[in-house]
């Protein structure tokens, strides 16, 4: 009986608009992508050769892992005040990355008076204020409580603001949507320390402050401390590096990442918010209707696609996977839609597991490029039901004040020769 030939990408029908095709075809076995760069006449010769590496021993061990050095520019991109040292941010090359954990040093980073280098032996903890017991901490005695890991983003609240600038930004999509990462931090529940001290009845919030020369502090809803705050000690298996916060940090899920305040030394316990520099003067926004917004703590639903995004070149016309990343403040991310030209039609893309709550959740989807110009779109939509609004509708609602929290549609224009570049659409 003679051999069944496996399916071939063009037996594969389009599920939507612009060459999308059915989301589950990656995991289709037996079937003929036709993407292979060599054949067996081509091939096979060089493939079996020795390489130079091959013939002698390799680097010794290290104490330390580091990148190779072919992989120099996987890195942060930098942005600093030149009239402030030690103000400025750094981005997350989300376009350079895969699957959803953030290295530890590609997080990114936002620092209002440079990075402190705190000796763990002399920073403390204080709790203090409305509070039967007020609680002095150091890192050591930290580590004596249960602890616990959480998976999840954090995200600047000005993060993609570019976006609302009257000609689309023409960067990376690290350099416009990088403020924003993912890791698995591990710490003691805000709560358990709470509990220990004793919060009063009359207690509503909590001011939590950092050891930077700026002092940097912010309100939290003694809610939010309740429920899930974390006093982080470790991200992603080690100690927290200096600009993420060592040696503690607060991690509260889904939240703007102005109020996970680095370098935590006091917590006190109040009735009102503090009203700090970033709660009054910035992160509060005149809207379209005249009303300022102010404590905009959650995060919305967002999605990216990073695969292909500004910057690359597709090579020639055939299949491509379009992959990125989703996100929401306020739990899982349900689906994500892409639309391969500029939103007319959409296809569901694949979901990869584990879908968590407040954490990045990488989507992919299979597309035909036919070889003409296209425009690429994502939509996330959360497990609340909140889809993410295209920008015009984004504008619409919040008016052209805006500065914080844009989390529009973005738009890739592919164009015939397989330049990628940002359009509005």
């Amino acid at each position: 009986m003679p051999d069944t030939p496996p399916p071939t990408l063009t037996e594969m029908p389009a599920v939507a608009g612009g060459g999308l095709l059915d989301r589950r075809l990656f995991l289709k076995r037996g079937m003929v992508f036709g993407v292979a760069a060599l054949t067996a006449e081509t091939g096979m010769a060089d493939a079996l050769d020795r390489p130079v590496w091959m013939s002698r021993p390799g680097q010794p061990l290290s104490n330390y892992g580091q990148p190779s050095p072919h992989e120099k520019d996987v890195i942060r991109w930098i942005s600093a005040n030149a009239q402030a040292p030690g103000n400025g941010i750094s981005w997350t090359p989300l376009h350079k990355l895969a699957g959803t954990i953030t290295p530890s040093g590609l997080h990114f980073e936002r620092h209002h008076n440079g990075v402190p280098q705190i000796d763990p032996a002399q920073h403390r903890l204080l709790v203090h204020g409305l509070v039967r017991k007020p609680i002095f901490l150091d890192p050591a005695r930290l580590h004596r409580y249960p602890m616990r890991s959480r998976v999840c983003f954090v995200e600047c609240g000005g993060n993609s603001n570019a976006g609302w600038h009257e000609e689309p930004m023409q960067a990376l999509a690290g350099n416009m949507h990088g403020l924003v990462s993912h890791s698995e931090w591990t710490g003691v529940p805000l709560a358990t320390v709470l509990e220990e001290a004793g919060v009063k009845p009359e207690a509503r919030w909590i001011i939590a402050e950092g050891a930077d020369a700026a002092a940097i502090n912010a309100s939290i809803p003694l809610e939010k401390a309740l429920d899930d705050a974390l006093l982080a000690l470790y991200q992603n298996g080690e100690p927290i590096r200096p600009e993420n916060g060592y040696p503690l940090r607060l991690i509260l899920p889904g939240w703007e990442g102005v109020t996970q305040i680095k370098w935590l030394r006091r917590l006190e316990v109040t009735d009102r918010p503090t009203m700090a520099r970033n709660e009054t003067a910035k992160y509060t926004e005149l809207q379209a209707d005249g009303k300022a917004r102010q404590f905009t703590f959650h995060m919305d639903a967002k999605s990216l696609i990073t695969h292909p995004s500004y910057g690359y070149r597709l090579q020639e016309p055939g299949l491509y996977q379009i992959s990125g990343l989703a996100w929401s403040g306020r739990g899982k991310i349900r689906k994500v839609d892409v639309s391969a030209d500029g939103g007319k039609t959409w296809a569901e893309a694949q979901l990869q597991d584990p879908i968590l709550s407040c954490a990045f959740t990488r989507f992919q989807i299979p597309w035909h490029w036919s070889g003409g110009a296209q425009i690429l779109q994502s939509r996330a939509t959360d497990e609340t039901g909140y889809v993410q609004p295209a920008r015009s509708d984004l504008i619409a609602q919040r008016g052209r004040h805006g500065y914080f929290h844009y989390n529009a549609i973005v738009s890739w224009a592919v164009e015939p020769d397989g330049s990628v570049h940002h359009v509005y659409a």
